[in-house]
């Protein structure tokens, strides 16, 4: 749609209703893709079995994908940092990189906890999970949890020049509307690996906010399957596949909006969840297994192995701990709690990560090597 502001005239996309028309070709080849996305998913729920308490596994791999698609937007925080940051300790990059990974994890919780208690998916939670996501530090001027009301854009300097221009701020409530009502099956009820690929792509078209529709965009993935039970937990985040395939990401969303290629980022987005659903399977398994040869290695020092199983377990649902915050948790005196990380410093299985003799931080650092793997 051209669109003539401050004496030039720009092309601004307007996204016409989900499902597109006319229907999507979705053949054999791609029809295979989807069953494999979806058995793949099946695996990555089965998982949630096998570890004895996946709120421990939760925890840290949300905060995982919590940095990485913070890094996508440009910030340096690693898992550690963040880990860092939420015991109290200094980061070692800017602190609003850090905030705003912290962000995202407050957006994820709240999304997922009114999900829980029965709210809709719909365009009210997208406002309030987009609060939570720019609450604090970078961002935080742009109407956090506001649709906005002036034009945005991607690349260049204004829109005249720039790379896309999304729908204009006049049209954004309709178009919203609309695919409001695609989240509840209107017109019509696509398969659900289906309409979150579609969803994904007209939320990044309209762009509705003035920042974090990036990020928002990728946690929409998630609360979608979650919603429509398709995932027991929120264990499936694209980030760090979306990161790596960055370019080729950012094509085929131009593809849709330019040619009406559906299917060629369909492909890209059923590949993205059975690869990332394939690696959580594997990274669960490996952190499962590690923390049950760890426990063999602790239970050998005899006696004292009761209280350094039990700081085991509070590194096992926190990889980064402060001796008083490890007491907390687990319940021992502050004498005990030193000397069980000293057991676990001489095994090998913590690490000192703050270098300081008082307001120490330790890490289980295995535990997190795994889960940096990849990244």
């Amino acid at each position: 749609m051209p669109v003539t502001s401050g004496g030039e005239t720009y092309k601004a996309f307007i996204p016409d209703p989900l499902p597109p028309q006319p229907p999507l070709d979705i053949g054999p080849k791609l029809h295979d893709l989807m069953d494999q996305a979806l058995l793949s998913i099946g695996r990555l729920d089965s998982v949630t079995t096998l570890l004895p308490d996946s709120a421990i596994f939760l925890y840290t791999y949300i905060r995982k994908e919590a940095v990485l698609s913070s890094q996508i937007e440009g910030t340096q925080s690693s898992l550690s940092d963040l880990l860092l940051f939420e015991m109290e300790g200094v980061p070692g990059v800017p602190l609003d990189d850090v905030r705003e990974s912290l962000n995202y994890v407050n957006a994820l919780n709240h999304g997922m906890t009114r999900l829980r208690e029965g709210f809709p998916l719909s365009l009210r939670l997208i406002r309030e999970i987009h609060a939570e996501l720019l609450r604090k530090g970078r961002g935080a001027e742009n109407n956090p949890g506001e649709f906005r009301q002036s034009q945005n854009w991607i690349g260049g300097t204004r829109p005249g020049n720039a790379r896309y221009v999304p729908t204009p701020p006049e049209l954004v409530m309709k178009c919203l509307g609309d695919l409001e009502l695609f989240f509840h099956d209107k017109p019509e009820r696509v398969p659900v690996l289906l309409k979150a690929a579609l969803v994904h792509v007209q939320f990044e078209s309209i762009h509705p906010f003035l920042d974090g529709n990036g990020r928002l965009g990728r946690l929409l993935i998630t609360l979608l399957l979650f919603h429509e039970k398709v995932l027991v937990e929120p264990m499936l985040y694209l980030s760090l596949f979306f990161k790596i395939h960055r370019d080729t990401y950012y094509e085929l969303l131009q593809k849709v909006r330019t040619e009406g290629d559906w299917e060629s980022w369909l492909e890209f987005f059923f590949t993205a969840v059975k690869t990332t659903a394939d690696l959580a399977v594997i990274t669960a398994r490996k952190l499962y297994q590690m923390a049950e040869d760890d426990r063999l290695k602790i239970q050998a020092i005899g006696r004292k192995a009761g209280s350094v199983l039990r700081v085991h377990h509070a590194l096992l649902q926190r990889p980064i701990l402060s001796i008083p915050r490890t007491c907390e948790i687990t319940g021992l005196m502050p004498n005990t709690v030193k000397s069980s990380y000293d057991h676990l410093i001489r095994l090998g299985l913590v690490k000192e990560v703050t270098g300081k003799k008082r307001s120490r931080m330790f890490g289980y650092m295995n535990y997190i090597n795994i889960l940096n793997e990849g990244t």
